[in-house]
């Protein structure tokens, strides 16, 4: 009789805990949701790994000649100018046989001058009877000589000023001074056939700069040269710099161990003076988009182009789509929802299903305007 007791009071009991777990009403499941948007929505193309900001021209120069460094100019982080000397080896002896041949130039040129005169002079006493052909003719011969030593005298000018320049580094284009690998006095020599050496000077034009990465063999074909494209470095957290797609490479780069992929170009349209060579960065190339059109964060849109949409009473029903342009962001949406349908947004949660019912969670967002509303 007591077993049978303990028997109907363990049912009791079980009856009790199953009333209590599973009686009543489920409790809804806290969902994110988002409405639709009028919006732009870009299809685009990105890198598969990180790119690298460089400037269109970057020069790093070494001296043609070996010597020590006699005159620096300037100092890194100069600018400078198409043309300004930058650094300068020891050159007085070769300095020196430059002003010899322009003066010895100079000689030879008066004297050229002076025999042109001479035969001119003579052609016209020729002409009037009052010299000999052989006169003139000895006279136009020597203006001529005169000429040709004028003429090889400026030559050799030029052939030594060429020498002094090989103890120069002259800038080849307005630019900023990078890096000076050498100081006052030391002695640098040129990189030997085949062995690296670092340059003497680094000059960087920062009025232009790109982008270097690899995009997906895939998505290669859909890129073409002069496609708007916008780049963001992790310097600058989500800024974007709006650039312009220069070159698409004319082959795919097959490395071991690596997707293969094809490498392209993007220069930023309005370069500014922060950015720096050298930064890590990425690029997002638009190659069609979509203006003033119904989007939806595409996080929302499950396989297939379905949605979950939240009716009156909560309860969330499944819907088919119709989509157009779409990337990582925002899809766009032709048919199947109005811009009034609240989209469950956060559609991996536990329990998220066709007819479930669903409270909406309130985001960060939501919860600064109700802030705001109630303080107005």
């Amino acid at each position: 009789m007591t077993r049978n007791k303990k028997i109907i009071g363990v049912v009791i009991a079980v009856i009790i805990l199953s009333s209590f777990m599973f009686g009543g009403d489920e409790k809804p499941i806290k969902v994110l949701s988002v409405k639709p948007e009028i919006r732009n929505v870009e299809k685009t193309v990105s890198n598969t790994r990180a790119g690298t900001i460089d400037a269109c021209r970057r020069s790093k120069m070494s001296p043609a000649a070996a010597g020590q460094i006699s005159v620096l100019h300037v100092e890194e982080g100069d600018s400078v100018s198409e043309g300004d000397i930058l650094l300068e080896l020891w050159n007085k002896e070769t300095k020196a046989r430059v002003m010899a041949s322009e003066r010895s130039a100079e000689q030879a040129c008066i004297v050229s001058a002076k025999s042109e005169r001479d035969a001119n002079r003579a052609k016209e006493l020729f002409t009037k009877g009052l010299t000999s052909e052989e006169a003139k003719e000895a006279a136009v011969a020597n203006a001529e000589s005169s000429m040709a030593a004028c003429n090889a005298a400026m030559a050799n000018v030029d052939v030594m000023k060429a020498s002094l320049e090989r103890t120069m580094l002259i800038a080849p284009f307005d630019g900023i001074v990078a890096e000076i690998e050498g100081k006052l006095g030391e002695y640098v020599t040129p990189s030997p056939v085949g062995v690296a050496t670092k340059p003497t000077l680094d000059l960087i034009d920062n009025s232009c700069l790109y982008i270097k990465a690899p995009i997906d063999e895939i998505d290669a074909p859909d890129v073409r040269s002069g496609m708007s494209a916008k780049i963001t470095m992790d310097a600058f957290g989500e800024e974007e710099f709006p650039a312009t797609v220069s070159r698409v490479a004319p082959y795919v780069l097959d490395l071991e161990r690596q997707a293969r992929t094809v490498e392209i170009e993007a220069t930023f349209d309005d370069p500014q003076n922060y950015l720096l060579p050298g930064y890590s960065a990425d690029v997002t190339i638009i190659i069609d988009i979509s203006e003033e059109t119904m989007g939806l964060p595409t996080q929302a849109i499950m396989r297939g182009d379905n949605v979950y949409v939240i009716g009156d009473d909560n309860t969330i029903e499944k819907r088919q789509l119709q989509t157009g342009l779409s990337n990582w962001q925002f899809t766009e949406i032709l048919s199947g929802i109005d811009l009034e349908d609240r989209i469950v947004l956060s559609v991996d949660r536990a329990g998220v299903m066709d007819g479930a019912t669903v409270e909406v969670e309130k985001s960060d967002e939501d919860e600064e305007e109700s802030k705001e509303v109630s303080e107005e």
